[in-house]
């Protein structure tokens, strides 16, 4: 016989027992997103904040009617591929690709499902790469938010050259094993032949390459950077500040973060505001709408942020009329 005490006992730790469980299969029940990026979580922070933001907007919170499972590639973007397939054999409701690294993860995600929602962000074309159809119209399973930072090169040459005037010469650095090096690097020889300014390429594929690009620049006498357009370049802004700031070396990065971290200047759409646009898609997504729904977002600005501490650092002055033209002034 179980004396009433006995049972009562053993009814709470019955309960105790059963409510975790209950919250448990209660999460387990709530649609799954998986983020996926060539970042790593310490150089996304502000990146996955957005992201949050943008889901927020449709009514999604993490932990309350949506999970998030988060897969990081730490900068290696031959782990994605990998990632994405873990991500579809758990059966996420969509997996948004982006937060740095995002032209390769989303590719990686394309190729690991043709039925599970992917929302996108890219710095270059995404229908040259094969992601989408058309802009517009996409068809099948992707949509997502572009910014052409590989096609604005042009542009931050210009930029740099309006602050570097008596340089004769400008060195350039891409990832050769970036898509869309190749034509960015065309781009801006076009534009270098076009305004008369000597340019020299060089190439980084890893942190021990971007510190040989600083001593062959150097050894070189050029009189400023232009760092191309790439999400591995990206998660390394703070090294490449950091060189610059050690070798007195004008530089210009495609995101904001770059000045922020003491580069010299940036010049490209809002990589945030990007991410918030994916959050808000990944959002509507998992409310009912479909991929060939949501046209693929275009960026409608472009900032230019200069460190006005990191050129007087570097001695140098900053025309009025290029500040003038700044969207930030880092004091």
């Amino acid at each position: 016989m179980i004396r009433r005490r006995e049972f009562i006992t053993l009814l709470g730790g019955a309960a105790a027992v059963g409510w975790p469980l209950a919250a448990r299969a209660q999460q387990a029940a709530l649609p799954a997103i998986g983020f996926l990026s060539g970042q790593s979580p310490e150089s996304s922070a502000h990146l996955v904040a957005a992201f949050r933001r943008g889901l927020q907007e449709i009514g999604y919170a993490e932990g309350r009617n949506v999970t998030i499972e988060f897969r990081w590639a730490f900068g290696q973007s031959d782990r994605l591929p990998a990632l994405a397939a873990d991500l579809v054999d758990r059966r996420v409701s969509v997996i948004a690709a982006t937060a740095g690294g995002g032209t390769a993860a989303s590719l990686a995600a394309k190729a690991a499902t043709t039925t599970i929602p992917i929302v996108f962000t890219s710095g270059t074309d995404p229908v040259r790469l094969g992601l989408v159809h058309s802009l517009n119209r996409p068809e099948g399973n992707v949509t997502g938010v572009t910014f052409f930072s590989a096609a604005l090169g042009p542009k931050r040459l210009g930029l740099l050259r309006d602050l570097v005037r008596n340089s004769d010469l400008i060195a350039v650095v891409l990832n050769p094993t970036f898509p869309d090096a190749a034509r960015e690097q065309r781009e801006v020889e076009e534009a270098a032949h076009t305004i008369g300014q000597r340019i020299t390429i060089l190439h980084a594929r890893d942190g021990k390459e971007i510190g040989t690009v600083f001593e062959t620049l150097v050894g070189m006498g050029a009189g400023g950077l232009l760092v191309c357009a790439d999400p591995f370049f990206i998660a390394q802004r703070e090294q490449f500040a950091a060189l610059s700031a050690r070798h007195a070396i004008p530089a210009i990065f495609e995101d904001r973060d770059f000045a922020v971290a003491g580069g010299l200047m940036s010049y490209g759409a809002s990589f945030p505001e990007a991410v918030r646009q994916v959050g808000n898609y990944t959002g509507r997504i998992l409310r009912g709408e479909k991929p060939t729904e949501l046209p693929v977002l275009q960026p409608t600005k472009f900032e230019l942020v200069i460190n006005l501490k990191t050129a007087r650092a570097l001695r140098l002055t900053v025309p009025g009329s290029l500040l003038a033209l700044a969207d930030e002034v880092i004091e």
